[in-house]
């Protein structure tokens, strides 16, 4: 088993930034306190571009991410938060290394 991480890439305009973190907090909350396999996310926003957001999670293997993305419950939950969207690009990555978390 190896470890994943799923990156989203979206566009949100302005005008709908408070919908989108309401949408997001949400979901975080709701895939954290049981989505199997689900270890930590983010939502971060660009230094350069307040419409450009970086949503990334960390699985302890693709294939559960894969599951729960399938899941009708899925689409359910994070229907309000994509219809903030513009535009959204969706990457998955195997993780090699990583550095030791400081204690």
């Amino acid at each position: 088993m190896t470890r994943g991480r799923v990156v989203f890439l979206v566009r949100v305009p302005s005008e709908r930034t408070d919908d989108f973190l309401r949408a997001y907090e949400a979901v975080r909350h709701l895939v954290a306190d049981g989505v199997p396999g689900h270890l930590v996310d983010q939502v971060c926003r660009s230094a350069t571009d307040p419409e450009q957001w970086l949503i990334t999670s960390e699985w302890a293997d693709l294939s559960d991410f894969e599951a729960w993305e399938r899941s009708p419950e899925h689409r359910e939950l994070v229907r309000p938060m994509r219809e903030c969207f513009t535009d959204a690009r969706s990457l998955r990555f195997h993780v090699h290394a990583q550095t030791p978390v400081p204690a």
